[in-house]
């Protein structure tokens, strides 16, 4: 037997095709990164990338009871809490942690905050509270995940929601800010529940409980017994409910919903029969967000029109609507001041990476706050970026903005990148986009965002074209562009490479697995390679929400389409080289989905660069790392573009 094993494993690794043995992995260190066969960076592009990321931006966070603001903007590697006292006026940063401050959030009537922060990218959220000057004092426990703060009026009490590892299940806590001691659980619930809102008298909690990115459901939480009695009228909905605030003393509800309608839509909700009537009154777009004026008289939205927003003021008693003349962009931000004289919005466009502005509720006079810092940008090389739309395979029309370099010939040939948003409820915006800007200017490439079916902004219908086994529809919506940018006079149908992150990822790998022939390659940051594994692996809270979305892999007919449509199972029909990056501590897309399709693809021959970072989760936010990602792909991409 043991000669007969023997003849059969020299057998086996006769019948390897010479070109499938892998290579040596060529491994080197930089900083916390892990670099698996990736040449050294030429100090040229070491430049180039640093003109592109040393700008800075100013992140809107909240009011002070002074009229002054608390922003975020990077400090160093990382974003840290700043104190904004007036227009114009020097930033002094308040916070100074390793690691980034997630968001900050003012305790009524107090010059005190809360703010967010996790360790390595990990996302278990601690809360801290502190002072302008001081240092933060830890309001929750360790190891545990904790969002959505919410703050009574009065600001002597917070609720948040909090989850341990393992579990799937959301409790609800709360403090008063003041005494981090006072911690306590209120209510301990199951599935993802968070709060939404509390009740002037601070008796009662408005919680939402999401089913999907496609449903939630209302409750509300008493808070002298614990007892939670959920709103009837939000479950038969099968709908979203979006940022709901309690009105009228509690008898009504504001929210955004797409209840009723394809679009998202502002409306009044009668807390008792759910009769809702609507504040909005655009038709076709989404509202995004929204806040009400402290005396509850005029209320403030966006609209999410073709990806730019458009920012209305009207009386929530109903009225004539205004538009404030804000610069064309992306809204970012939104919050009445503590007195409820004026608005601030925070705007970013494709030439500007992020700034605060305000709008006074009298005259509408416009006043910017903040003033963000290009570095050594050339603004005379950015971008406007060209909102296209293409026909996909089955006739659905798919728009994409497109990136195309200033400076090139109008009969230029030049090479394309496809850049695809995670999610896959997202949406590709014309907001600030180094990334695009960087590629058009240094690579000399076009850079094409699609959004697919399945991204947000374009309506229910649109959203859910992807669900479920319908989920390589959205891939064939890839191959329909690959087309038809071959097709425009100005790209060059023989260079075009993919790239993603998240479910972006997913998507560059699967359209390798598609439209090898038709790529030189691909890009792929954190993306799911075999969907029934991620499932397995993904942090424990989250599972049930992708499930929802993807289907669920205990379905046995769900199981039989993962099987058959994941990258990994695909694998070998990817033939060009792929570059792969991850973040060790990815709770959602963990380090396992890249692990396996590294693997698989180098036993297949194909060339593979991996990156790995030891202090990153699902997103790379340490500016270091981010830095050493950019300068990877530039090379790998120069290689596939000069092929």
């Amino acid at each position: 037997m043991l000669f007969r094993s023997s003849l059969l494993a020299v057998a086996a690794l006769i019948a390897v095709p010479a070109a499938a043995q892998q290579a040596p992995v060529q491994t080197r260190q930089v900083g916390t990164a892990r670099l698996e066969n990736v040449p050294e960076i030429p100090q040229d592009i070491r430049d180039a990338v640093q003109r592109y990321q040393n700008y800075r931006e100013a992140r809107f966070q909240d009011w002070l009871p002074d009229g002054s603001m608390l922003i975020t903007t990077r400090f160093g590697s990382t974003f840290q809490v700043h104190h904004v006292p007036a227009p114009g006026a020097a930033r002094r940063q308040l916070t100074y942690y390793s690691e980034p401050v997630g968001g900050a959030k003012t305790v009524p009537g107090k010059k005190r905050f809360v703010l967010t922060r996790d360790t390595g990218g990990d996302e278990w959220f601690q809360l801290f509270v502190r002072d302008l000057d001081g240092v933060g004092q830890p309001l929750t426990e360790p190891v545990t995940r904790n969002q959505s703060p919410v703050f009574a009026k009065d600001g002597s009490l917070l609720v948040w929601s909090r989850a341990t590892k393992g579990s799937a299940d959301y409790a609800i806590m709360a403090a008063d800010p003041a005494d981090p001691k006072s911690r306590r659980l209120v209510w301990q619930g199951t599935g993802a529940v968070g709060p939404q809102d509390i009740s002037a008298d601070k008796t009662t909690v408005l919680l939402g409980k999401g089913i999907s990115n496609r449903e939630n459901h209302l409750m509300l939480l008493d808070m002298a017994s614990g007892k939670v009695t959920p709103l009837d009228w939000s479950v038969k909905a099968k709908a979203r409910f979006e940022d709901p605030r309690f009105i009228d003393g509690g008898k009504a509800i504001v929210a955004i919903t797409n209840a009723g309608t394809d679009t998202r839509r502002l409306v009044r909700i009668d807390a008792a029969t759910g009769k809702m009537t609507a504040l909005s009154r655009e038709p076709g777009w989404d509202v995004e967000a929204y806040d009400l004026s402290p005396d509850g008289r005029t209320i403030a939205y966006t609209l999410n029109e073709d990806g730019y927003s458009r920012v209305i003021l009207m009386p929530l008693a109903g009225g004539a609507g205004m538009s404030p003349q804000l610069p064309r962009g992306v809204v970012t931000a939104l919050s009445f001041s503590p007195d409820g004289g004026k608005l601030a919005v925070g705007l970013t466009n494709a030439t500007t990476a992020g700034d605060v502005w305000t709008v006074e509720l009298g005259n509408q006079a416009i006043t910017r706050w903040t003033q963000s810092e290009p570095g050594e940008l050339d603004p005379a090389k950015l971008v406007e970026p060209q909102l296209v739309r293409f026909t996909s395979f089955d006739g659905l029309t798919v728009p994409a903005f497109v990136y195309r370099p200033k400076n090139a010939a109008p009969d230029a040939k030049l090479p394309v990148i496809i850049d695809i948003h995670g999610g896959p409820e997202a949406q590709t915006r014309p907001s600030w986009n180094p990334g695009a800007q960087y590629f058009a200017d240094v690579l000399g490439a076009v850079v094409i965002l699609p959004n697919v079916r399945g991204s947000d902004g374009y309506g229910t219908k649109y959203l859910n074209l992807d669900n479920g086994p319908l989920r390589e529809d959205s891939v064939k919506d890839i191959g329909a562009l690959i087309d038809w940018a071959g097709k425009q006079p100005g790209m060059d149908a023989k260079r075009i490479a993919v790239y993603g992150q998240s479910y972006g990822g997913y998507m560059s790998l699967a359209s390798m697995t598609f439209y090898s022939d038709k790529l030189v390659g691909g890009v792929e940051r954190y993306g799911i390679s075999d969907f029934i594994s991620f499932m397995a692996n993904t942090e424990a809270y989250r599972r049930d929400n992708r499930r929802a979305e993807y289907g669920d892999e205990r379905d046995p007919k769900m199981r039989a389409v993962f099987e058959r449509i994941a990258p990994l199972k695909n694998v070998g029909k990817i033939t060009k080289p792929m570059l792969v990056m991850q973040g060790a501590n990815d709770p959602r897309v963990p380090q396992s989905e890249s692990d396996q399709v590294v693997a698989a693809l180098r036993a297949n021959g194909v060339e593979t660069w991996y990156v790995l970072y030891a202090d990153e989760g699902h997103g790379f936010l340490k500016k270091a790392n981010n830095d050493l990602r950019r300068e990877v792909e530039t090379v790998f991409l120069k290689k596939l573009f000069a092929q």
